[in-house]
């Protein structure tokens, strides 16, 4: 499967978060029903509109405009303050929601983010399937919709993610592109901005699909270089890598919200070995080795539970790190219908790092003797423990990485992971 990435936007964020503090305060007001925004103030008149409602979008009111301007499109317009430091709390309560499905998550502002679906996309019928799923849980959960769009690049599932709403799912494939985007404004393609839509417009490009189709030179004679970048953007050209790197500085892990509960030991390890596999992966893209495993149980009634240990030596090894969670489960689990399980590493050092060999790892003809230090990458000052456990399962990940960087993520997986259908 070729990447698939999803951009997930929260519907009107301000507003709708501020709305659902209101509800809680016992105000039968719901902001999200009448003619409302979030931001100036009503009695200076003084301010900008940073989120609306649909009713007030009725009324011809758009974020960004003066509230004096709104206010005078619609005299009733309720106008509520922005308080951010509910908004970061909301922000943060999506985001930790949006991790139990991956890990491979990019966030690029309080209210919106990227995730990369090829990671899981085993777990999941389609990637339309597992939007609607992530769509509908956030609803239910949080309290509050988004627009999911689904696209093999960020720039497309931002485009996607922007089609009609609310609380919809959107495709923009690179076959659906003469369809779906080039018909539209100009001025709706990500980076054109006001003044660079009015140049296009003086020069008879009204058009997204216009745009595609002109000569790059002749845009590039006209923009410089943001004529390449709006050429490429109206032909889907654009980049595929989620970053995730600042979140997992501390740590690294993940963990998925099951489709149905788990109610037996088999079922449950089958998605540990998952998560092992995904948390391994990171650990070795990222060039680190974890000393400290958690593993986190949510029972089908809500209640969370974790139980950590630390490792016997820092590793990144899949097989290690998962037969180490399948123990911490079974010292956890108390029988009850798991609704999600997580994975998560810390005490991350670099590889290279001198770590300390674990006595179990020792081969016999070294028994008895002081156990010496090693590195992972230097393996020719400690010839004596070549051929570990550890260093052989390292190389078979390595082996299984490479395979995969090549050949695409699908290209070997473990027969534990294939249906039965």
């Amino acid at each position: 499967m070729s990447e698939i990435i999803f951009h997930i936007d929260v519907n009107s964020a301000y507003l709708s978060w501020s709305a659902l503090e209101k509800l809680k305060s016992n105000s039968e007001l719901d902001l999200r029903t009448i003619p409302s925004i979030i931001g100036g103030d009503e009695k200076s008149r003084h301010g900008v509109v940073l989120a609306k409602s649909v009713p007030a979008k009725i009324y011809g009111i758009v974020t960004g405009e003066p509230v004096a301007m709104a206010l005078r499109k619609c005299p009733t317009l309720i106008l509520e303050p922005p308080d951010h430091r509910i908004y970061d709390e909301y922000s943060k309560r999506l985001m930790n929601l949006l991790l139990t499905y991956t890990s491979d998550l990019e966030q690029l502002s309080v209210d919106e983010c990227f995730l990369n679906f090829g990671p899981i996309a085993h777990l999941y019928e389609s990637p339309e399937a597992a939007a609607h799923i992530i769509k509908n849980t956030v609803k239910n959960e949080l309290g509050f919709t988004v627009n999911i769009g689904i696209a093999p690049n960020k720039l497309l599932a931002k485009m996607a993610s922007d089609f009609q709403k609310p609380d919809r799912v959107h495709t923009l494939y690179k076959e659906e592109i003469p369809q779906k985007m080039w018909p539209l404004p100009v001025g709706d393609l990500y980076m054109v901005g006001k003044s660079s839509g009015r140049r296009l417009d003086q020069l008879g490009i009204r058009t997204i699909g216009e745009l595609a189709n002109t000569d790059v030179n002749f845009l590039i004679a006209h923009f410089k270089s943001h004529g390449q970048q709006m050429w490429n953007h109206a032909n889907g050209i654009g980049s595929d890598h989620v970053d995730s790197s600042a979140r997992e500085a501390k740590g690294i892990g993940n963990s998925t919200t099951l489709r149905e509960d788990a109610t037996t030991p088999q079922a449950a390890k089958q998605i540990l070995l998952h998560l092992a596999e995904s948390v391994s992966r990171r650990l070795r893209k990222a060039g680190q080795i974890a000393g400290s495993i958690t593993v986190e149980i949510r029972y089908n009634t809500f209640e969370d539970t974790s139980h950590q240990t630390t490792l016997p030596s820092h590793t990144n090894a899949t097989n290690t790190i998962y037969e180490c969670a399948c123990r911490l489960f079974d010292e956890l689990w108390d029988k009850r219908p798991i609704r999600l399980l997580g994975i998560r590493t810390t005490k991350l050092l670099e590889e290279g790092a001198p770590v300390q060999l674990s006595l179990f790892d020792l081969p016999a003809s070294n028994m008895g003797k002081k156990p010496t230090v090693s590195t992972v990458t230097d393996k020719s000052k400690v010839p004596a423990f070549s051929a570990t456990t550890e260093e052989r399962r390292q190389k078979l990940d390595d082996a299984i990485d490479t395979i995969r960087k090549k050949y695409g993520n699908e290209a070997i997986i473990r027969g534990s992971f294939l249906r039965k259908d």
